[in-house]
């Protein structure tokens, strides 16, 4: 706007646009209100004129402020019609229309508008009464039920009053659950409901809205819009549950922001328009696979989310501007002015165009698909003991939770059944302590194991059976006369117990994978600003990720996503809400298990005679096809080292065990002080720096443990009677070495760095090679074990050429013919609401529906979740696909070995590897794939070339090797402030394909199809019962494809 004579020295600033704030002070001191008028001043283009109390009530509207643009919202002692008179006056701009406010002081009427607008409510009936106690003949009660105009209500029903400012909501329970009625109420310290079990009448005394009880899994979720293309919402503990308020250290309430499904985000928008509120605050009940508004509140703004704070003022200002100075850019600064003085993350990230990772392939490249493979992040050693159980107390145990059945075997996993076992293990466990002689060396060995079990089942001071559980086989039978005297039943004398645990992700794990979700988030998709309107926030971004059953896997995924997606809070509420578990397609080795036995075998063969590898025939063209590639030639020299260098460390242990075994006996034998409180470490991605100090070992394990660990170690790497090395055991001492060696480092035992070295040289050999000795092996055991993932990979890169094609011909349909009449706009603006009421149909789909349909159920849902016009955004057609997969080990080496080894396969000999020559070289001497090493294959579209062309759709191969190993091996300051932090940065990405190469989606998919489940095999998975929340145990087994955006799982896994 400065004037065209003047030099840039001489800048005339442009006349500020002026924000009224004509709200109670009250509301205009709370923090979110003050956080965003901060960040509105900060923009330099706005001037906020507070009128205060006194004014706005005492006086008249012709001296009150001038502003072009108004907030203003009704709260307690509001003068609203006096606020109308004002903006009938001055005609501002109105972020919140005032007069459709006076609607939601009456519950009638909110519910009435939003059917007025197709919003889901849940199912309701009016009961108006002109005097308190009015006779209705409408209205009747039994004990449980109630009828209003002929519609029953049956327990439980919730009664609301029609004031929307009365806000004590009644719930009455049906007479088989006890009766009894429950009030919610505003929160009261730490009440937000109490149960009154003696109230079975409903009240009389005013008029109410009934309306059926939605059973949501004990979570409801707040929406919060600013403006209609724009919504947060967070879900928090219902007070219907126990009507205690979780809070966290800082006495805030526990809220959890999740994803809105695209229904929900079209909801929001729906009812910011209803009632013409840009910034709207309304609830939503999850249901059964549906969504309902329940309640409307006006004028409301998101507690402590400084990310909310800054997506809410880029808005507003943007609706400010649009408003007032159009002519003014409301594009987003690339660096928010509050943020300047921040230091910036230095970010890689990739341009809108091109991939910039294997060069650039012209400005009309898009990103249409990001496919990831991950392994989990750092976790404790997996541990495992067994033992023979001949004591009267645990084999009744096992008959108390198998159905009494004296063959049948039993799972320990729940919290009652842990505290029962180690209730019966406490009174077993020998008083002898670890270093004392005992009459038998297999008795000695027996007392040292269920010690072993009980220091398990005491650790973390809480049962997790997402990381302990025990299994009890029975072995040997005796008859006994039953005790009825009539005939003889068989019982149970001698049982095997396995009890399993450890491999919980650590500290380290879960910033490791946090921090990666961090770096996908910067360095994998194109950049757009501050990321307000974030793909994830608009129908853009299509995410799913799934996991194996592991629970480090799982924590793993949840704490990649919450890096992702830049969330906030705790990584349980974002498990249950965005991954589904797969453990057919991500855990397992079943299918491959007689191939990894032989090669395991041929393995033990070459290290163990005295030529390394028996070459064939021919020699070699490459150093990767030779069998046993990569062991050291040294292999069998560095066994008996091995061994006694772990008989060194262990002992070094047992002192530590021996002095802490002293300790616990000195106190009492039942009086054990928890070493750890697992439960209060779940949320916690830092070290517990007080138990480091005091010289304890990190995490969970005490020493005792950690002398269980090295000893079975020791015992089961070299048998002594036999003279026989098992190199199976390999892995797991290089396993304990890393772990101690990262997480032990205070403790400084001696010999652990050497131990490391010799255990990572034959580590480096045995893991690899534990897959396949030989590329052909590789490629067959690989083909086994991701059979099923690697289909999946061909859905997803399929399904993503669909839409993108299909988006391309309706964008050239649209080019070609910009006339559209009226009535097919119109019957585009339907479709959400058409798609929404066709739910219930959608779920019904048979098997044929599915195989024969599939990519035109695809096209419905594109069509629907691309509509441009919701999008506020640059591109709107740029749609991108996300799918994530979370395994172990086993499933990376696997994929790993199909992709660089699928070219040998018979129908393929004349094709080239997808892999380059280089990478090929760069994978052989990669030895391990750590904690978070991932395969990523990003799909472009070339939108210049034609549809039909092979080279529309590129891939791009990429893997990183996980954590980076080399602080270990070196002692600079780097190596130091690691082992402060217990945590190993994740290595960058490597390329797979040479700079410039173009592997086409139809060359991938003809390498893939011979090793690939074919997509008609995939059944399609069950549609869950109903949402069943974010703090239920089972909630994992029943939302499969629900929360969010899977609503078309069932379509061939998609």
């Amino acid at each position: 706007m400065a004037a065209e004579d003047m030099s840039d020295e001489e800048v005339v600033m442009p006349t500020k646009i002026k924000i009224g704030v004509c709200v109670m002070e009250k509301k205009v001191s709370s923090a979110p209100m003050e956080q965003i008028l901060q960040r509105l001043q900060a923009f330099g283009e706005f001037e906020v004129e507070h009128f205060g109390d006194k004014v706005i009530l005492e006086e008249p509207i012709e001296r009150w402020p001038i502003c072009d643009c108004l907030i203003a919202f009704h709260s307690s002692g509001y003068p609203l019609e006096k606020a109308e008179a004002y903006a009938a006056l001055r005609k501002p701009f109105l972020v919140n229309e005032l007069e459709p406010q006076h609607l939601l002081h009456d519950r009638r009427k909110v519910y009435e508008r939003l059917e007025m607008f197709g919003i889901h409510v849940p199912r309701y009936a009016l009961v108006n009464r002109e005097v308190p106690y009015q006779q209705l003949d409408y209205f009747i009660e039994e004990e449980d039920f109630v009828e209003i105009h002929g519609m029953r209500f049956w327990k439980p029903f919730v009664e609301k009053p029609i004031d929307g400012d009365n806000h004590s909501i009644m719930i009455y329970y049906p007479s088989s659950a006890g009766g009894g009625m429950k009030e919610l109420f505003r929160k009261v310290g730490n009440r937000s409901s109490e149960f009154h079990p003696e109230v079975r009448r409903v009240r009389r005394e005013g008029s109410y809205i009934y309306e059926e009880f939605m059973p949501t899994g004990g979570t409801d979720v707040k929406v919060y819009t600013v403006g209609p293309e724009y919504a947060h919402a967070e879900a928090r503990k219902s007070p219907v549950v126990d009507g205690v308020v979780m809070r966290n250290h800082d006495g805030k309430e526990v809220r959890y922001p999740v994803l809105l499904t695209p229904a929900e985000k079209q909801m929001a928008r729906e009812v910011c328009i209803a009632f013409r509120q840009s910034v709207c605050g309304f609830d939503l009940l999850r249901c059964e696979g549906r969504s309902y508004v329940c309640d409307v509140n006006g004028w409301s703004f998101v507690k402590n989310s400084h990310k909310y704070y800054d997506d809410a003022a880029c808005v507003l200002r943007k609706m400010f501007l649009d408003a007032k100075a159009p002519h003014l850019s409301s594009a987003i600064p690339p660096i928010l002015p509050w943020k300047v003085n921040e230091p910036v993350q230095p970010t890689e990230g990739l341009t809108r165009q091109g991939s910039g990772i294997i060069g650039t392939f012209g400005q009309s490249e898009e990103l249409r698909c990001v496919i990831a493979v991950m392994r989990h992040g750092d976790r404790t050693p997996k541990q495992k003991v067994k033992l023979k159980v001949t004591e009267e107390k645990l084999l009744n145990l096992m008959l108390k939770y198998n159905g009494g059945r004296p063959r049948a075997e039993t799972k320990l996993k729940s919290a009652v059944q842990l505290q029962d076992l180690l209730d019966a293990t406490r009174m077993l466990v020998p008083r002898t302590r670890p270093d004392r002689e005992s009459d038998s060396e297999a008795e000695g060995e027996h007392g040292e194991k269920l010690r072993q079990v009980k220091a398990v089942l005491e650790e973390g001071g809480h049962f997790s059976g997402i990381y302990r559980k025990v299994q009890l086989k029975p072995l040997k039978w005796v008859k006994v006369a039953k005790s009825n005297g009539e005939g003889e039943e068989e019982r149970p004398v001698e049982a095997l117990m396995v009890l399993k645990y450890g491999g919980v992700l650590t500290h380290a794990g879960r910033k490791q994978a946090e921090e990666l979700g961090r770096y996908f988030r910067n360095n994998m998709y194109p950049g757009e600003g501050t990321g307000l309107l974030r793909l994830h926030s608009t129908y853009r971004h299509d995410l799913k990720i799934y996991s194996s059953d592991e629970g480090r896997v799982q924590m793993s995924a949840a704490a990649f996503a919450k890096g992702l997606l830049d969330l906030e809070g705790q990584l349980t509420p974002i498990l249950v809400s965005l991954v589904s578990k797969d453990s057919s397609m991500l855990d397992g080795l079943d299918n491959a298990s007689i191939e990894m036995k032989e090669a395991k075998a041929r393995l033990n063969e070459i290290i163990t005679s005295s030529s390394k590898t028996v070459h064939t025939n021919e020699s070699p063209e490459f150093s990767w096809m030779v069998d046993g590639a990569g062991l050291p030639p040294n292999a069998a020299e560095l066994l008996p080292k091995l061994v006694s260098l772990i008989k060194k460390v262990t002992e070094q242990v047992r002192l530590l065990a021996k002095d802490e075994n002293e300790k616990l006996t000195e106190t009492s034998l039942y009086d054990v002080i928890p070493p750890y409180d697992q439960a209060r470490a779940l949320g916690k991605t830092n070290i517990d720096v007080d138990r480091i100090a005091s010289g304890l070992p990190c995490g969970s394990e005490g020493f005792l443990l950690m002398y269980a660990r090295w000893k079975k170690l020791e015992r089961d790497l070299y048998n002594e009677r036999k003279e026989r090395f098992d190199i199976t055991q390999i892995p797991d001492v290089y396993d304990s070495c890393k772990y101690d060696l990262l997480h032990n480092a205070h403790l400084n035992l001696d010999g652990l760095d050497e131990l490391f070295k010799v255990a990572q040289a034959l580590a480096d050999g045995v893991i690899p090679n534990e897959y396949g000795i030989n590329p052909s092996q590789k490629l067959k055991i690989g083909s086994k074990i991701a059979r099923r993932l690697l289909g999946k990979l061909l859905i997803d890169l399929r399904n993503t050429r669909e839409e993108a094609i299909s988006v391309a011909e309706l964008k050239s349909n649209q080019d070609n013919d910009s006339s559209f009449t009226k009535t097919e706009k119109e019957n585009t603006d339907a479709k959400p609401k058409s798609l929404n009421k066709n739910d219930e149909t959608r779920k019904s789909f048979t098997l044929s529906d599915i195989s024969m349909d599939q990519d035109d159920d695809d096209d419905k849902e594109t069509k629907y979740r691309l509509d441009p016009k919701y999008a506020n955004v640059k591109t709107p057609e740029r749609h991108v696909r996300t799918r994530l997969y979370f395994t172990s080990e086993s499933h990376i080496h696997s994929l790993m070995n199909v992709l660089r080894y699928c070219n040998m396969d018979e129908s393929l000999q004349d094709e080239d590897s997808l892999v380059c020559y280089n990478a090929l070289e760069r994978l052989y001497r990669t030895k391990e794939l750590d904690y978070m090493s991932y395969i990523v294959l990003r799909m472009f579209e070339n939108t210049e070339v034609a549809l039909e062309d092979p080279k529309r759709f590129r891939i791009e191969l990429t893997f990183s090797r996980g954590a980076d190993l080399s602080p270990l091996e070196k002692n600079d300051s780097e190596a130091a402030s690691l082992h402060q932090e217990h945590t190993l940065p994740i290595m960058g990405p490597e390329r797979l394909q040479e700079i410039g190469s173009c592997l086409t989606l139809e060359k991938m998919e003809m390498m893939f199809r011979p090793f690939a489940m074919p997509a008609e095999d995939f059944p399609p998975p069950a549609t869950p019962a109903g949402f069943s929340g974010y703090f239920s145990k089972s909630v994992l087994e029943r939302l499969v494809n629900l929360w969010p955006f899977h609503k078309h799982a069932h379509s061939n896994g998609k």
